[in-house]
């Protein structure tokens, strides 16, 4: 989009940080999108109040000690507990928010924040967005370029998404935070050698969620993503060897120079 108005805005939350890249196509817009771009701060750090599993006074904490009930919590929780259900079926069971007997629903949290953040954004007059929250994006109008590191050469790129019209990216691996995605069923490391699983599709929170459960699949996951409606996923092996989704070349573009 060349012209208009660009804002761009940095913010810690959640652990994490979030990069905003927001494009109005009419200078006059600006008021408009700047309220909407603080408010969706503010609800990033809403989300960290309610969810955090390390705050002691975050309803998630409240509800682990059983000190209040679903009932008890803001609309939210129940909603976002309803997507961990979905990813588990969909996914059947490689994607887990259970542990310790216990339902820890942070591996949508982030995903799901960025999205409705990114739609709030763009109801307020944004014509195009980009948020980034600790690597993984959800867009909005564009067009945009979404490099993908490459997890085995640190500073460079393995590929590159072109969008022109709204995508997620979402890549797990351990190349970031080491290995903390575990197999659901042995509660130990994915026994095959990816380094990094890469998932486009519409909406963050699907790929998010389809990008952990991809990663804890291994080998079976090719199938399982060719499958899914929307979907398409790159995948990084730990010999340097990729494969990708026979429908993923329509998103990709050539390398920089």
């Amino acid at each position: 989009m060349s012209g208009g108005t660009r804002l761009r805005h940095v913010e810690h939350a959640m652990g994490t940080v979030f990069s905003f890249d927001v494009r109005m196509a009419a200078a006059g817009d600006s008021p408009r999108v700047r309220a909407g771009l603080a408010a969706t701060v503010a609800g990033l750090h809403r989300v960290d109040e309610i969810f955090s599993t390390y705050r002691e006074d975050s309803q998630i904490s409240r509800l682990a000690r059983r000190e209040i009930t679903l009932d008890d919590c803001v609309t939210e929780v129940a909603e976002v507990f309803r997507l961990c259900e979905d990813a588990e079926r969909e996914s059947d069971g490689w994607f887990t928010a259970r542990y310790a007997g216990g339902l820890d629903p942070t591996g949508v949290v982030k995903g799901w924040a960025v999205e409705c953040a990114v739609r709030m954004l763009a109801s307020s007059g944004a014509d195009a967005v980009c948020l980034n929250g600790g690597g993984d994006i959800q867009l909005h109008g564009g067009p945009w370029r979404v490099g993908v590191s490459d997890p085995l050469h640190p500073g460079e790129l393995v590929t590159v998404i072109e969008a022109g019209d709204g995508l997620a990216v979402a890549t797990s691996g351990p190349a970031e935070r080491g290995c903390h995605i575990l197999d659901p069923h042995t509660r130990r490391p994915p026994a095959d050698g990816i380094a990094s699983m890469t998932v486009v599709c519409p909406g963050l929170t699907e790929a998010d969620a389809r990008a952990t459960a991809a990663y804890a699949m291994g080998d079976r996951a090719r199938g399982w993503l060719e499958d899914l409606t929307g979907t398409e996923a790159f995948a990084v092996l730990a010999d340097g060897s990729t494969w990708q989704t026979s429908g993923f070349a329509r998103h990709s573009a050539q390398l920089p120079a």
